[in-house]
């Protein structure tokens, strides 16, 4: 089994690599061949849209076909996607048809693969390997933008030539090592509203919900921004912009994997507080860029606050869900989904607009999402289970 989870954990490393690949490379292009700068949104919008909203369809169509037919699949069509931008960057029409296949195989790959590992684990390892899991994604996070920026420093294509390469030589090797498993679980089918969605949101933990959303439109927001910005302000090359988010990467696995377990019980919404208090102090350092490493200074900041808020989240949130875990997790996804969604879009559109005083609107958001929480404090209707509700306070 160990080879397998070794298999699956590349699949979801390079899945998230390709998303993270774009990010110092895209702007470059739509600067480059004379697009408009909403498109750098647009592309990254539409690829969250295909994978969001067709992850229930593969979801079901995994359960009825098979988790290896489905993962062999998604990994053809994600490498077709890679093909596709790299040969297409002077085809605007094209880009978009390449993005959407990738988010499109994305989905079919992430709700396999998660379906995959429900069948060969039982219910006490479960956790262990979707955290494994979890960890490939992260990295694919980190390590997406430079390796991105630094291919991108030779050629435009070569990041998206390489993928596509890499992901369909991964595909052979699935076809060879994969064996379909004996079907114990169901995929991973990230139901836009999770069936009994509503009901949670009576209670105090949909300001969560509606925290979890801020943090990830603030997140999207600079990812698809950042570089664009940069170039008017420094010129900043994609090379350098891969340096800087390998930077900000190690940052945010630093926090997630030391700040985080100094964290009590009961004391998460302070730091909560405290880590959007950071993100702000990181968004409104931005609009004075002047050189290279203030620009990395800023952007590791900012990285510091949203990683600490997202991963302290995520605990408080399993707490407050009162044994509904799954269903306030699926609640959870949707809302990162629609910051991821509509940030990108909204923020390049107000960049057009206003260049760096965006990022004093998203300072302001970051401080002004203060108030969610502390409505969450103020708040008795909980669905914790116990009668003190140590997390209020």
């Amino acid at each position: 089994m160990k080879k397998t989870i070794l298999l699956l954990m590349s699949v979801q490393f390079f899945v998230y690599l390709g998303f993270g690949i774009i990010i110092p490379v895209l702007p470059e292009v739509v600067v480059q061949q004379g697009y408009a700068d909403i498109h750098v949104g647009g592309l990254i919008t539409i690829y969250a849209l295909a994978s969001f909203f067709t992850a229930p369809l593969w979801g079901r169509l995994s359960d009825n076909v098979g988790r290896k037919k489905l993962i062999l699949t998604g990994l053809a069509g994600f490498s077709l996607s890679f093909f596709l931008f790299s040969l297409f960057l002077d085809h605007l029409v094209l880009l978009y048809a390449s993005r959407i296949i990738g988010g499109l195989f994305s989905g079919a790959l992430y709700t396999a693969v998660t379906g995959y590992v429900a069948d060969i684990t039982t219910s006490e390892e479960r956790n262990k390997y979707m955290g494994l899991l979890g960890m490939s994604i992260g990295l694919g996070f980190i390590f997406g933008p430079a390796i991105g920026g630094l291919l991108g420093a030779v050629s435009l294509s070569l990041p998206f030539t390489a993928s596509a390469v890499l992901v369909l030589a991964l595909m052979v090797y699935a076809g060879i090592v994969l064996k379909e498993p004996d079907r114990s679980g169901e995929a991973v089918k990230r139901k836009l509203l999770p069936q009994g969605a509503a009901m949670l949101w009576n209670y105090r933990i949909r300001y969560l919900f509606l925290f979890s959303f801020t943090v990830t439109f603030l997140l999207a927001g600079l990812e698809s921004t950042f570089q664009l910005f940069q170039i008017d302000q420094i010129e900043i090359t994609p090379l350098q912009l891969g340096y800087l988010f390998m930077a900000s990467g190690f940052v945010d696995a630093a926090i997630q994997g030391g700040v985080v377990r100094r964290v009590k019980d009961g004391t998460e919404t302070k730091w909560i507080i405290g880590a959007q208090i950071v993100t702000a102090a990181g968004l409104f350092l931005l609009p004075f860029t002047s050189n290279l490493v203030f620009a990395g200074i800023a952007l590791s900041i900012f990285t510091a606050g949203n990683a600490l808020a997202r991963t302290v989240l995520v605990s408080l949130t399993s707490k407050e869900s009162g044994g509904k875990y799954g269903t306030a997790a699926g609640m959870t996804y949707s809302m990162d989904n629609m910051g991821r969604i509509i940030g990108p879009l909204f923020f390049t559109w107000l960049l057009t607009l206003q260049s760096g005083s965006i990022y004093y609107l998203s300072g302001l958001l970051a401080l002004l999402s203060i108030g969610l929480i502390i409505a969450y404090r103020s708040s008795a209707k909980t669905l914790q289970t116990n009668e003190k509700a140590s997390t209020s306070s």
